[in-house]
């Protein structure tokens, strides 16, 4: 992930297509849950 949360290119993390698409759901299911930020602005309250 970069800087503001993003998913980075399959360029940029070196990784095939099926384990890009693999990741990126993986990211977007711990956005979901609360584990990863949606943008870099929000700040994780313990």
């Amino acid at each position: 992930m970069s800087e503001g949360s993003k998913i980075d290119s399959r360029r940029k993390s070196g990784v095939c297509a099926k384990h890009q698409r693999t990741l990126a759901k993986a990211i977007k299911r711990a956005r979901q849950v609360g584990m990863v930020p949606f943008d870099r602005s929000h700040k994780f309250v313990i």
